[in-house]
């Protein structure tokens, strides 16, 4: 077989995805295609038919955008990479290959359903809380794909990548001036993660939501000039702040419509809690040597196998059956002081019949040190500005404290009529 053939994957949102025959080779690795039993977004597809996609195209999505977004950061700022980083030619093709590696695999230690399992890792040895998909996702690495990342010819007489490089770019660990700076395109307020997900979650949920002007972010792209012995920082050009802008609306536009949708956080009530039961220990295993074999056999084919044979106790039950938990009252995504008194009321008179609460507790933007950069360079005078300080909108975009109410749906008329009687007069 040619190690120099490209192969290409017809993708729904960018067209094809190319690929060569090292990454080709990690695709078709056991732990790699496991993520083909992994859907992006849960039971979603119990409110968005269409919302059937894995992590398996996610993942290959999220390699082909992020080498958009290389490529386009070396046309545009090649002289600063080079003068700050130390790149020659033979650099920038190396780094774009461990890039492409470490998109590829950022999401292969996902749990059963996504993130709607996450809260089921177990806590780490070293007291940090839970462990993160991250951290699987790089024990993986270097584990089970060790071999596939390590020993192709493509890597051997090229680049001499270990697979310890790639995870360490996927968890950020990498102490390098490079790694800090190419990690962004993985995991950052403009990411090719965030990109391609809000692109294609649009796509099968069949909305509108998530669409952003992909094409201006990436032509815009750049690399700021760090300051005072600082990296370079991932920026925009001043010409695509507002494609930017919409980015970060995009994803507060798909999180109150789609992610946070009432029915959607039920069933991810009931998934947890049915995987309690179904986990032994009530949690997945660790990504340590020792255990991570038996996670790689957690997947969304055996979790329905066992719910389908009647196991996952009540709440097995109702998934299977659709008898999921009924919204009764939700909150404002700003709450006042009259929301609280109303919620106070609500949890008051309802007493026993709250089956659940589910917070928000999201925020869309975050402005500190990882505020988005806007890069102007005007007439040879260079300035450098938070996106927060362009968008009035972004500037604006506050936390999300909506609360979800649920009761059984079995009660919800009693539950209904008691909400009702509780806040009336607080309207």
């Amino acid at each position: 077989m040619d190690p120099h053939r490209i192969y290409e994957i017809r993708c729904p949102v960018h067209g094809f995805v190319a690929l060569n025959d090292w990454e080709r080779r990690i695709i078709s690795h056991p732990a790699f295609q496991r993520l083909r039993r992994i859907r992006q977004l849960a039971w979603t597809d119990q409110v968005y038919p269409g919302a059937m996609h894995t992590r398996f195209e996610h993942s290959l999505g999220v390699m082909h955008t992020a080498t958009l977004l290389y490529d386009s950061i070396v046309r545009n700022a090649k002289d600063v990479l080079s003068r700050e980083l130390g790149y020659d030619d033979a650099g920038f093709r190396r780094n774009r290959q461990l890039v492409r590696l470490a998109a590829l695999l950022h999401d292969a230690g996902h749990s059963p359903f996504s993130h709607a399992s996450e809260e089921l890792f177990p806590d780490q040895e070293n007291g940090e809380g839970k462990y993160g998909h991250e951290q699987y996702s790089a024990a993986i690495v270097r584990g089970p794909l060790r071999g596939a990342v390590e020993e192709h010819k493509l890597n051997q007489g090229n680049y001499g990548f270990t697979a310890d490089d790639v995870a360490s770019l996927i968890e950020g660990s990498a102490g390098a001036k490079q790694g800090i700076f190419w990690r962004d395109l993985i995991t950052g307020q403009m990411d090719a993660d965030r990109m391609d997900y809000l692109l294609r979650d649009s796509h099968h949920a069949g909305v509108q939501y998530g669409r952003f002007d992909l094409h201006r972010l990436i032509s815009t792209v750049t690399a700021i000039p760090g300051v005072g012995g600082e990296p370079p920082r991932l920026g925009i050009e001043h010409g695509g702040w507002h494609a930017a802008e919409a980015l970060v609306l995009a994803r507060y536009f798909m999180f109150t419509q789609v992610y946070f949708h009432k029915t959607r956080v039920a069933y991810d009530i009931h998934l947890r809690e049915a995987l309690k039961e179904l986990l032994p220990g009530g949690h997945f295993p660790a990504p340590t040597p020792g255990e991570l074999e038996e996670f790689l056999k957690w997947d969304d084919w055996r979790v329905l196998g066992l719910l389908a044979e009647g196991n996952g106790g009540e709440h097995g039950e109702r998934l299977s059956s659709r008898r999921h938990y009924r919204m009764v009252y939700q909150t404002n995504e700003i709450q006042t002081e009259t929301d609280r008194k109303k919620l106070a009321r609500v949890r008051e008179a309802l007493g026993e019949l709250v089956a659940a609460e589910m917070p928000a507790g999201r925020s869309w933007y975050k402005r500190d040190d990882t505020d988005i950069a806007v890069y102007r360079n005007f007439g040879g005078q260079r300035t450098v500005a938070p996106l927060s300080d362009h968008s009035n909108v972004v500037r604006n975009l506050g936390k999300n404290d909506q609360i979800l109410v649920y009761c059984l749906p079995e009660r919800k008329q009693e539950a209904a009529k008691k909400v009702e009687e509780a806040i009336h007069g607080l309207e």
